[in-house]
């Protein structure tokens, strides 16, 4: 599943217009105008087939659109007393971007463990909180699981029957 796969579904999920893909990128520190935005939204099965203005959405402009995702339904994160304001959060991009994905949805939509596995479950997926916490683990971890892209797909199939449904 390519970045721009997800990008599509987590659109369609939340019911996210144009406008606010445009600010959302922004809030991660990208520039990109409705056009640019529409370009990376559209649907191609081989992306040597693509259309000449077909935009390819990378691990580094996903990131920033999650990063960017969490500010806009979260709003801003204020420093604690006697902290220097921080700048947006880096781009990191040394993890998958499906354990990516479900880690910063997680955060930006406030879901629990139980949330996430509620709608895992609504997706067609069975998993156990063990397992679930694997994948929203650091990279680093001894446990830590990446997460496939079927896992990924029916999170999105969840999310669309719990904010459109």
């Amino acid at each position: 599943m390519t970045d721009n796969d997800m990008l599509i579904r987590l659109r369609y999920a939340l019911d996210i217009k144009n406008t606010e893909m445009v600010e959302i990128f922004e809030l991660g520190g990208m520039s990109f105008t409705k056009e640019d935005v529409l370009n990376m939204l559209i649907k191609v099965k081989d992306e040597e087939e693509a259309p000449a203005h077909f935009i390819k959405c990378n691990n580094k402009m996903f990131e920033a659109f999650l990063n960017g995702f969490i500010v806009f339904k979260r709003g801003p994160q204020q420093p604690k007393p006697g902290q220097a304001e921080s700048p947006t959060v880096p781009v990191k991009t040394t993890e998958s971007p499906n354990n990516m994905l479900l880690k910063k949805v997680k955060i930006a939509l406030a879901l629990t463990s139980e949330d996430m596995l509620e709608i895992l479950y609504e997706g067609g997926v069975t998993v156990s909180k063990g397992e679930l916490g694997a994948i929203l683990r650091n990279p680093s971890h001894r446990n830590y699981k990446e997460c496939g892209d079927r896992f990924v797909r029916n999170f999105l199939k969840g999310l669309t029957m719990k904010y459109r449904g």
